[in-house]
């Protein structure tokens, strides 16, 4: 007769769960921590010891004991609102040597007992996204000190050949004074040459604009959000993305700024006492790919969508803005092939479509 098989004992079950869970802490490259309910560290992964400078004694701590390491003096209050909630957290926090992470607390669930006996809160590095948004937030500064500059810059010399003329007009016709007056004018149109010259030739950041490259979709969105958390949070906007088509060859820094302006744009023109809903989808038509960014706002009139990409068109005077961004946006896809078209009704929203060759 052969040999029955022995059915494991509920306690070898758990011992073998438990080497498992070892198992992964020990192996995983990721920063994670386990707070039980009671603010007590009880493990944390190999990773978590190197960049958060925990050893062996800290386990079993109080997690304010602990957290000394992490730049977030309110993570005993959002650890406690995981655990009376039971529904995730997420936030952007800095650490002591000044590296961005991206905290996500996790209830840990009881499942028999349904309850939450704790949290895994998990860092994900996103240090290098920062950077990139700080040079994309440093690139937008100068497009913008580049149009207040030719606004103030160019007011002087206009108004002394607008004077110029006047007086030009007023005098007798003596060639002698005329002569004057028009050397006098010259010399004003070569200083205005000059300082259109001067800020149209102004070459920011050369080296960050990089040539087209394979670019994710859900990077650029994610990055764009976290640019825009300030007023996604202020507006109380939802946003749902739906990433059919997930890359592109494209310049990394076009692609995001384009993204950046049309969510930008989706939620600034929200329509009074509603909240902004926008969804982000992209797909394939035909031989392109197809970006779609849709909202609930304000909307465009039919007699005023063909301005809209214009330079400086403004359709909503009661909205603070240049008017250059959609300018901005059409040129940037039309420089490489493509093409963006507008959907819209007054008062119901907009949906820009964007088709990538």
């Amino acid at each position: 007769m052969g040999k029955s098989s022995k059915k494991p004992s509920q306690l070898e079950i758990l011992i073998e769960l438990n080497d498992e869970l070892e198992n992964y802490f020990n192996n995983t490259i990721i920063p994670q921590l386990f707070v039980d309910a009671d603010m007590m560290l009880r493990k944390y992964t190999p990773a978590a010891m190197k960049h958060f400078k925990l050893s062996a004694s800290d386990l079993g701590k109080h997690i304010s004991e602990v957290s000394h390491n992490i730049r977030f003096p309110t993570i005993i209050e959002n650890i406690t609102e995981v655990v009376e909630t039971g529904k995730d957290l997420e936030k952007e926090i800095q650490t002591t040597d000044k590296v961005w992470y991206q905290m996500n607390i996790l209830p840990y669930i009881i499942r028999k007992e349904n309850r939450t006996n704790g949290v895994i809160i998990t860092f994900v590095d996103i240090n290098d996204r920062i950077q990139i948004l700080n040079g994309y937030e440093r690139l937008n500064r100068n497009y913008e000190n580049i149009i207040h500059s030719i606004s103030h810059d160019i007011k002087g010399p206009l108004s002394n050949m607008e004077g110029l003329i006047s007086i030009l007009k007023e005098t007798p016709a003596d060639v002698k004074d005329n002569r004057l007056i028009i050397d006098m004018l010259s010399e004003s149109v070569v200083n205005l040459r000059k300082t259109v010259e001067d800020l149209a030739d102004i070459d920011y950041d050369k080296e960050f604009a990089k040539a087209p490259e394979r670019v994710n979709f859900e990077n650029i969105i994610e990055d764009a959000k976290l640019a825009l958390r300030d007023k996604i949070a202020e507006s109380n906007a939802r946003i749902f993305t739906k990433v059919r088509e997930s890359e592109i060859n494209f310049s990394r820094k076009n692609i995001r700024s384009i993204v950046y302006n049309l969510l930008s744009n989706a939620i600034k023109y929200k329509k009074p006492d509603c909240e902004p809903v926008v969804t982000i989808s992209t797909e394939k038509s035909g031989e392109d790919i197809l970006l779609k960014v849709s909202d609930n706002g304000l909307g465009i009139a039919e007699d005023q969508q063909h301005r809209i990409f214009s330079r400086y068109a403004r359709v909503h005077d009661n909205v603070e803005g240049t008017g250059v961004g959609l300018f901005i946006v059409k040129g940037m896809v039309e420089a490489m092939g493509g093409r963006i078209e507008v959907k819209s009704k007054e008062g119901e929203g907009t949906t820009f479509l964007v088709y990538f060759k």
